[in-house]
């Protein structure tokens, strides 16, 4: 198993860090709308569609929702996620108490746009700014610093359970670590750098620290769901890994949460 996982990383990583930094942004966002629609083929596994012709059909209907997206360029959708992700954290809270509120098919249908439309959109915005694609680099570094940061704070001082009934393994003491990781490579990259040009400092550490706790509670939400599926992962498509919903679970919250905080500060111009 470990053997598989390395081999998909060092497969995947470098298509991912060429398409980020060698892609125009244009041909960046088609590139990504695969990863998207076998995600949205994935979660359609937990909608309950078990057909193959149903569960590619709301893969197709995700596709077409990103190229309206990108036409109409839609930075509501950004302002969606921030809705969505203050509503999930909430029902991860709530945990089976609430199930009622999204467990049939056409709830979670509408939640799979919420998750990966602005997603998509999110890795867009940010890919077509000015440093764009380290930009993006730094929204991933955030959340793989803060994964790491929470995984040995959580194993040296966890004791307090953040969601268990959703992950009994995540714990207060875990996020916590890990937004200390994030605000030292937060501003690491404001002082170290001429990253900041029209955002504050405070600005900037609150947006990349509201990233980090949407980006927990993604993987918290897709947990959630999973559970309440019956399974554990979301597919085999990445042999080691499980499916791409396992691998972007913490992506989906942070990318387009990040780009709407800096958006809304000002913090491109």
């Amino acid at each position: 198993m470990l053997k598989q996982r390395i081999i998909t990383a060092l497969i995947l990583l470098p298509l991912v860090l060429g398409a980020i930094f060698f892609l125009p942004t244009g041909w960046f966002g088609l590139v990504m709308v695969v990863p998207v629609a076998l995600a949205a083929w994935e979660w359609a596994n937990i909608m309950g569609l078990e057909q193959p012709r149903e569960r590619w059909g709301y893969a197709g209907l995700i596709v077409l929702g990103l190229a309206l997206q990108f036409a109409l360029e839609l930075d509501l959708m950004l302002a969606a996620a921030v809705v969505w992700w203050g509503l999930a954290l909430f029902l991860v809270r709530s945990y089976p108490r609430r199930v009622a509120l999204w467990a049939d098919p056409w709830r979670l249908g509408l939640i799979g746009f919420l998750l990966l439309l602005p997603a998509w959109w999110g890795l867009v915005v940010l890919h077509r700014q000015p440093s764009g694609s380290w930009w993006l680099l730094y929204a991933f570094v955030l959340v793989w610093g803060a994964d790491t940061g929470a995984y040995f704070a959580g194993r040296a001082f966890g004791q307090h359970k953040l969601a268990p009934n959703v992950s009994p393994g995540k714990t207060v003491e875990g996020l916590l670590g890990g937004l200390g990781v994030t605000a030292v490579i937060a501003l690491l990259v404001a002082t170290q750098t001429q990253a900041l040009q029209t955002v504050s400092l405070a600005g900037f550490l609150v947006v990349s620290l509201v990233a980090v706790v949407g980006s927990v509670f993604g993987d918290l939400a897709e947990s959630m769901f999973k559970r309440q599926r019956g399974i554990k992962d979301s597919s085999q498509v990445l042999p080691g890994h499980g499916g791409i919903l396992d691998r972007i679970d913490s992506i989906t919250a942070a990318v387009p949460l990040f780009a709407a905080g800096m958006l809304l500060l000002g913090g491109f111009d």
